[in-house]
């Protein structure tokens, strides 16, 4: 019997640049699938993170959750029209096996405004725990640790 041979780093950094293309390319609704059924999400900033504060600009706790979020932003937010372009850094698996890994992928997200402004939106770490099934790769935990505490209050687009 063969075992599942461990996740990579470039099994990683592929799953990463195929998840900002979701969101960098506008197409939300395929956001929720890189994530398992029951899943977390939750965005924060280093300094919650240090202190190990659990609340987060954003949490949810199942793809369903993310389906909403996706939902509302289509349908019920009103916000200006923006777009994302994520810069991904190479990811340093923290621990593999056959089906699952843990990592660490730092993040930059530049925001283009409709007026053409352009701006680093946030920068950060992914902290994450991925697990392999049928469909591939997908998110059980996805922590987006942002470095700076001042957040847009319009957190409209995922990270």
């Amino acid at each position: 019997m063969n075992a599942t041979p461990a996740i990579t780093a470039l099994d990683l950094a592929a799953f990463n640049a195929a998840y900002a293309r979701a969101i960098d390319s506008d197409t939300l609704e395929a956001w929720p699938a890189f994530f398992t059924e029951r899943c977390r999400y939750r965005i924060t900033h280093a300094e919650a993170q240090a202190e190990g504060l659990p609340g987060g600009l954003v949490y949810a706790d199942s793809r369903a959750m993310l389906e909403d979020r996706i939902a509302a932003l289509r349908e019920a937010n009103i916000f200006e029209p923006q777009r994302y372009r994520h810069i991904l850094g190479w990811p340093h698996l923290l621990a593999a096996d056959g089906d699952s890994a843990q990592a660490e992928t730092p993040f930059a997200v530049v925001r283009t405004m409709h007026s053409g402004e352009q701006m680093v939106f946030a920068s950060g770490v992914y902290i994450d725990r991925l697990v392999r099934g049928a469909g591939g790769l997908r998110l059980a935990e996805r922590l987006v640790v942002c470095d700076s505490r001042r957040t847009d209050t319009l957190l409209a687009l995922p990270l």
